[in-house]
């Protein structure tokens, strides 16, 4: 009988053991894969391959997750191969706005050429392409039109009312009392004298009667 509880506890250790090392398998399995599962581009505005009337006014790419600004890039390049992507990306959790100069920009191929920081820290990259069927200029600045001045309207002045002035009421003071002890400290004070006299008779009388 005892052999056999012996064995139960046995098993019954093993089994604790056996679970404890599936379960640290399971959780390492599930950390390798997650810091191999890096952010992918899900969709880019102007889509890769499409065809567009002129140059939009910026690029867009959309990640499966939030992107880091840290170390991301994104490159527009023009049919003859000049930059105009201005200023720094605008990131809004998986979205990458990169704006486009306003600058003269000829039709043709454009080449969007990007490079992110995912979320769990990597670097990805990559490029895509859209065609501009006509060429755009820098946008023209309306020209100021001078207003007319206007006459100064006239003033009137408006006569002086008289105002009733209310007498401020007078608050009653409060009186805050004897600031000294007053008779009420000598009454307190007797009191307490009596109250010391008795303890000493008490006292007196009771080493008395010790004595006797």
């Amino acid at each position: 009988m005892r052999g056999a509880v012996m064995r139960g506890a046995v098993m019954r250790r093993v089994a604790a053991a056996g679970a404890a090392v599936a379960t640290v398998a399971v959780l390492l399995l599930t950390g390798t894969t997650a810091a191999h599962a890096h952010d992918v581009l899900v969709a880019t505005d102007p889509a890769d391959g499409s065809t567009v009337t002129t140059v939009p006014d910026a690029v867009t790419l959309t990640f499966s997750a939030p992107a880091l600004a840290l170390g991301t890039q994104v490159v527009v390049r023009t049919p003859d191969g000049r930059d105009v992507a201005d200023g720094d990306v605008v990131i809004v959790d998986a979205t990458v706005t990169q704006t486009i100069a306003d600058v003269p920009l000829p039709a043709g191929t454009y080449v969007v050429e990007w490079r992110v920081t995912s979320s769990d820290g990597h670097t990805i990259d990559g490029t895509f392409s859209f065609d501009a069927r006509e060429a755009a200029g820098p946008t023209p600045t309306p020209s100021a039109t001078p207003e007319p001045s206007a006459s100064p309207a006239p003033t009137s002045t408006a006569s002086a009312g008289t105002t009733a002035s209310a007498s401020a009421t007078a608050r009653p003071t409060i009186d805050p009392g004897p600031r000294g002890g007053g008779p009420a400290a000598f009454v307190v004070g007797g009191v307490l004298l009596v109250l010391l006299g008795a303890v000493v008779a008490v006292v007196v009388s009771a080493a008395r009667r010790r004595d006797r």
